[in-house]
């Protein structure tokens, strides 16, 4: 399964980027997080952190790409199913940011997990996306 979503936001990229890694703080951004739990401080390459949300069982994702200001992928492993969840900001001419989330799901149990929760999660990266969003434009300009 491969989910993509793009939005764009009228805030600049290091106020977008402050709020995305502030992963423990997502759940303020959207319904589709319960809590989020950091295991390795600070927030960088090889961290990782424990996701809970609704309908789902809880998940550690590990961050196997980290690049400050700009991007960070991390990835979640359960029986059978590999996930990717990668998250960029890319500036705007105008001066704010235009945020791609994608989501992958690969191994042998992938089609039973889409079949089962495909659309769930595909809600889930667009609530995130819109989350986002709504926080950054809220923050004020620095």
């Amino acid at each position: 399964m491969h989910f993509e979503t793009s939005v764009d936001i009228d805030a600049p990229p290091e106020t977008v980027w402050n709020l995305l890694k502030d992963v423990e703080r997502w759940p303020d951004m959207t319904a589709s997080m319960d809590r989020v739990e950091i295991l390795d401080e600070p927030f960088t390459l090889g961290s990782r952190a424990r996701v809970h949300q609704p309908k789902l069982p809880a998940a550690v994702w590990t961050v196997t790409a980290f690049d400050d200001n700009r991007t960070f992928t991390w990835e979640s492993r359960s029986t059978g199913v590999t996930t990717t969840g990668a998250h960029e900001i890319v500036a705007t001419p105008d001066g704010g940011s235009t945020v791609r989330l994608t989501l992958d799901q690969k191994g042998p149990l992938a089609p039973v997990f889409a079949l089962l929760a495909g659309r769930l999660t595909r809600r889930y990266v667009t609530m995130e996306a819109q989350g986002l969003k709504a926080k950054a434009e809220q923050q004020p300009t620095p």
